[in-house]
């Protein structure tokens, strides 16, 4: 059987503030790309909503239009500051997410979407994923919030193919918190799943390290979580801790709630070595319940 992980990959996840300044925060994540890549990153991964405050009311005013691709500079400067940072970086770069103005979803009206852009080395775009699973939770004197009032969901599952690599699944946030997304990626051939996320202090503190450690142990595949920095002086409140989760559910580096960048080495063998102890995928029973992985719709 071919090898997941074709040769070890070093994965940066960088933990950015981001201000409500576009084109500051634009210029700040390619200084940490750049940072990243002369590190000795393959691939490096920007948090959600990197370019813009998170918050529904802002998600029209820093929305940019990604259609028809490739869009102009003036449509898109996300895409296009992206697009030259992994060029002059020499990496692959998951741009975290940006809001997105596009045509109407199906039905619902709302044309904003929360849209991950996935670059090559040369600059090239890869994968364009709209979050699945929109963020719409009340827990009563904690935080209520509710992405659907202004987005619309996207709907498809997310795997590019890196070719010196092998396949990584690319969800956004929420999306981390549907298992039957991560299984169909896995079994579609991702090593790993990457979930540019922002959570809040109660979600954080609840759910962020367990769904981590959950995908990775439900799947056998290295895991990344990559959050913006805190401010506490902003309106939305990030929980930081990105962090980096090996195929076994070992949490091999988490940063804090600063700013930084989070390293790891991926190696081919420890999917193996893990997989070969504890053979699921081997013990699955489809004759009891079905195959998740039969369907779905893939953005490849």
């Amino acid at each position: 059987m071919a090898k997941l992980l074709k040769q070890p990959l070093k994965l940066a996840l960088i933990q950015l503030a981001s201000t409500a300044d576009k084109a500051h925060n634009l210029a700040h994540a390619r200084t940490k790309v750049l940072e990243a890549a002369r590190a000795g990153a393959h691939l490096v991964v920007l948090p959600e909503c990197f370019n813009s405050p998170y918050g529904t009311k802002y998600f029209a005013q820093y929305s940019e239009t990604l259609l028809p691709s490739p869009p102009s500079e003036a449509q898109s400067p996300s895409f296009h500051a992206l697009s030259a940072m992994a060029k002059e970086g020499g990496v692959y770069l998951v741009g975290g997410s940006i809001p997105e103005r596009g045509p109407p979803s199906d039905n619902s009206g709302k044309s904003l979407y929360n849209t991950s852009l996935t670059f090559s080395p040369q600059g090239e775009l890869l994968a364009t994923h709209r979050k699945v699973h929109l963020f719409d939770i009340d827990i009563p004197g904690k935080i209520k919030f509710k992405e659907s009032e202004v987005l619309s969901p996207g709907n498809k599952i997310t795997v590019v193919d890196l070719p010196e690599y092998g396949k990584v699944a690319v969800a956004i946030c929420y999306d981390v918190r549907f298992p039957e997304l991560a299984t169909i990626a896995a079994r579609k051939g991702a090593f790993l799943l990457l979930y540019p996320g922002a959570f809040n202090l109660t979600t954080g503190a609840l759910h962020w390290e367990l769904l981590a450690r959950a995908r990775a142990t439900d799947n056998q595949v290295y895991v990344g979580l990559c959050s913006p920095a805190r401010d506490m002086s902003a309106e939305y409140n990030a929980w930081g801790h990105s962090m980096v989760v090996d195929p076994n559910a070992a949490v091999l580096e988490q940063l804090d709630e600063k700013e930084g960048i989070v390293y790891a080495e991926l190696k081919g063998e420890r999917v193996e070595e893990v997989r070969s102890g504890i053979p699921l995928r081997d013990q699955r029973r489809f004759d009891v319940y079905p195959d998740v992985s039969k369907g779905g719709k893939f953005e490849e």
